[in-house]
């Protein structure tokens, strides 16, 4: 039996991917930082090791005694991208590392954008993106040294996870944010866009990657793309508010989640297209994050709709 190491199995995509790879047969191993996760994770088949992103001696090793490793936990820390490569040159061995689609977002203010990336589009980051590009780039040059490297670089991900946790990141934000005035918040005139994808179709991709892709390869991962504002819109209406929308300004939301959320993450554009992964044989089958939010996907966890 194939052995695959696994980190963020207590997160959203980590612990999908290692679900996805677990039904294929792989036995699937992830680092957790507390006994108590150790016990939750065991229960879902997946072997666990109590530590952390810092301890480079130990992610070195369980990276040596896999055959694939994916790195999901955290795609800034840098410790733990150059601990996994160390550990696997002249290998051979898969590592897919993840990335996300914010490395080519823009200065958000909720204005719109025309530029669209593909894979292989040259982009200049911002600056608070600069240090997450040259770990994607670390990763891939160790193709050159024996490691099988592969970036996996989602979009705005949408949908239940397959693991421990159910919820993404942004959809829900906004959700709760929406829920404290009764309307759907976008920041700004909210007609920047984000491409999205579902984590069922992501896990695919890295499913897919793992068994196909070529070293030194990167995949946007996305399919379809939306308005803030139309999400903001479909919110609404999931909750009840017949689509009625709250205007966030920027200084605020700033004030309320941060920089690096607000501007980057829900202000900014981050439009790409999966075109290697396309020609790869990833066939999505998912289409319309705003259908997923109208049919009423997050209403469960987020509460009855307030009327």
């Amino acid at each position: 039996m194939k052995r695959a190491f696994v980190t963020g199995v207590t997160g959203y995509i980590g612990g999908s991917v290692a679900e996805g790879l677990r039904r294929k047969g792989f036995s699937v191993v992830g680092v957790v930082r507390h006994p108590a996760d150790a016990a939750r994770i065991s229960a879902l088949g997946i072997e666990t090791v109590v530590g952390g992103l810092e301890d480079s001696a130990l992610l070195a090793r369980l990276a040596r005694e896999a055959d694939v490793t994916v790195n999901a936990a955290d795609s800034d820390h840098r410790g733990a991208a150059e601990a996994l490569v160390g550990a696997l040159k002249g290998t051979n061995k898969t590592l897919v590392h993840t990335s996300g689609s914010s490395i080519v977002a823009d200065e958000g203010t909720g204005a719109a954008s025309e530029r669209v990336f593909e894979d292989t589009t040259p982009f200049t980051p911002v600056p608070q993106k600069v240090a997450r590009v040259a770990i994607d780039r670390l990763v891939r040059d160790s193709a050159r040294e024996g490691v099988r490297s592969i970036v996996v670089c989602p979009t705005m991900i949408y949908g239940n996870g397959l693991g421990a946790k159910r919820d993404s990141a942004q959809v829900p934000l906004l959700i709760r944010e929406s829920s404290r005035r009764q309307a759907g918040v976008h920041i700004g005139p909210g007609l920047n866009v984000w491409s999205n994808v579902h984590i069922e179709d992501l896990t695919e991709l890295y499913l897919l990657v793992i068994e196909k892709a070529p070293p030194g390869s990167f995949f946007f991962a996305e399919h379809g793309e939306a308005a803030l504002k139309d999400i903001a819109s479909a919110i609404s209406r999931m909750m009840g508010w017949g689509g009625k929308t709250f205007r966030w300004e920027l200084a605020d939301a700033i004030q309320a989640i941060g920089e690096e959320t607000a501007r980057y993450g829900l202000a900014s554009n981050s439009r790409v297209r999966a075109t290697e992964g396309k020609k790869l044989g990833w066939t999505p089958r998912h289409t319309s994050l705003l259908r997923d939010i109208e049919s009423g996907s997050y209403r469960e966890a987020f509460g009855p709709a307030s009327r």
